[in-house]
């Protein structure tokens, strides 16, 4: 069987693997809920596609879009964090098989470049195209800006699947997309007033057709490069991971024992299962540092910049704020319990307890933003009855939403694996309950704010906030309750995944 045959087999069984998904064959809401999102992604970028090739036939100015692409494909590296997978879970099942590793990782590499989310972006090119031709821009040109935007998009999956790739072995490369968005953005920014000069400047310089393909070639020439970094990069990590051993050390090691946890009872034990998961588990304490990180870099940019000014994106991002973590660590709550439920369920309520340990816990670590965004209170950007609202509204509306996915949830957490990690919504409710969370906070402030003022309105807020934290012994009973009733069927999800 040669290469293309081996490609074809692959890609037949990773499109078999999306429809044979057990969430999305048990659970019919996912299906519409991906097929509204396609729909509604698809007219979004019709009408930017549309909209931006107004500007640049009014301009005439057909690389317009090469500048502004940039932009938005930020904005596409952060959804590939939340949806695209690492190789290891494509190729670990053929690792074992009579196929070459390094064929099943070129065919992975393949896939990816040539996958369907990658040609959504012709929704927005092939509309911006059609006004250039009609608007008089000559064909080539704008067939060579199509061909150039279209190997960005490619380009941006490789340099996605590189970065996440060094993430995963240390956080500190977190600092390469920081220094290469960096370099980008603060340059422009500090030698010009305006953004639009530079930018200006490199549509004047690929404004003939000669140019702009040689720009072809070069995009061209750098995703080939990508290709073939990725593929010994890939390659070399899963062989690592699959061969390694663990390391055993003769040293005595401190084991905290967090005995001031004890006056709490089980609770307090399970508080201490809590904290020794962040200390000794790297796939929980990378979703902490990383939630850290972000909160210390929005602080940042709110206190020292005029990025942020208007009134609704302050309360957006004040919110975020003390939400992000939640973000991160409840959408996979009881996750990792899954790899020892069964111990769990020995007794009763226990699980009670867990839930009442995780939600204090996450109460309790609010304080963390709290102190990390007192500069921007200071800077005056935001208010202390503001924060103060923001606080509660997440101690009580947002947990009390997030945690509702310790029902849904029965996928294991690897705690220890990182390339292998599996990064997956498991069905459409669970990515609706995510999204309500983010949003629903948001809209109930965005309502009070349009019909009071801002002081009343964070009072509102901070009492229903108040209200729903101190009512967290019923609502957590309530989600133990459902849980319960579904114990069987996570057990076997928790069991499988593992």
């Amino acid at each position: 069987m040669n290469r293309f045959k081996i490609y074809r087999l692959l890609r037949r069984n990773a499109k078999l693997n999306e429809k044979r998904h057990p969430a999305l064959e048990q659970n019919k809401v996912a299906k519409v809920l991906m097929y509204i999102g396609a729909a509604f992604l698809g007219a979004y970028m019709i009408f930017l596609g549309a909209a931006f090739g107004s500007m640049a036939t009014e301009s005439d100015e057909p690389s317009l879009l090469l500048v502004l692409l940039p932009l938005l494909l930020v904005l596409d590296f952060l959804l590939r964090l939340m949806a695209q997978q690492t190789p290891m879970v494509f190729i670990k099942p053929y690792l074992l098989m009579p196929m070459p590793a390094m064929t099943v990782v070129e065919a992975y590499l393949l896939m990816l470049v040539t996958s369907s989310y990658n040609f959504l972006w012709l929704c927005m090119f092939l509309p911006y195209a059609f006004i250039l031709v009609v608007g008089g821009i000559s064909f080539w040109m704008v067939l060579a800006v199509v061909i150039c935007a279209q190997l960005m998009v490619m380009l941006n999956s490789q340099w996605y699947l590189l970065v996440r790739t060094l993430i995963n072995q240390s956080l500190l490369w977190w600092l390469l997309p920081a220094a290469v968005y960096a370099a980008a953005i603060v340059p422009p920014l500090l030698l010009c007033d305006d953004i639009l000069v530079p930018a200006n400047a490199i549509i004047g310089f690929f404004s003939t057709a000669p140019l702009l393909w040689l720009l072809v070639f070069l995009l061209l020439a750098a995703l080939v490069a990508f290709l073939l970094f990725n593929r010994y990069l890939q390659y070399h990590l899963i062989h690592r991971e699959i061969s390694r051993q663990e390391k055993k050390s003769t040293a005595i090691k401190h084991v905290s024992q967090f005995t001031f946890l004890e006056r709490f009872g089980q609770t307090g034990e399970y508080l201490k299962l809590e904290l020794k998961s962040i200390m000794r588990n790297k796939a929980i304490r990378s979703r902490v540092l990383m939630s850290l990180g972000l909160i210390i870099m929005l602080s940042a940019i709110i206190t020292y910049t005029d990025v942020y000014e208007g009134r609704w994106i302050l309360n957006f991002w004040c919110y975020y704020c003390f939400s992000i973590y939640a973000m991160t660590a409840l959408t996979k709550v009881m996750g990792p319990e899954g790899n020892y439920i069964d111990l769990l369920m020995t007794q009763r309520e226990n699980i009670l307890m867990l839930l009442k340990a995780k939600y204090y816990f996450h109460v309790v670590i609010l304080v963390v933003p709290l102190l990390i965004m007192l500069p921007a209170v200071i800077s005056g950007k935001f208010t202390i009855m503001m924060v103060l609202a923001y606080l509660l509204l997440t101690s009580g509306l947002g947990y009390l939403i997030m945690f509702q996915l310790a029902v849904y949830n029965k996928q294991t957490l690897p705690l220890d694996s990182k390339v292998a990690g599996k990064n997956g919504v498991e069905s459409g409710f669970q990515l609706f309950i995510e999204l309500l969370g983010m949003l629903l906070p948001l809209l109930i402030v965005g309502i009070v704010l349009l019909f009071t003022s801002e002081e009343v309105a964070y009072v509102i807020v901070a009492l229903l906030g108040l209200v729903l934290t101190i009512a967290h012994p019923w609502w957590l009973r309530n989600i133990y309750v459902r849980m319960m009733a579904r114990k069987y069927d996570n057990l076997e999800g928790f069991h499988a995944s593992r």
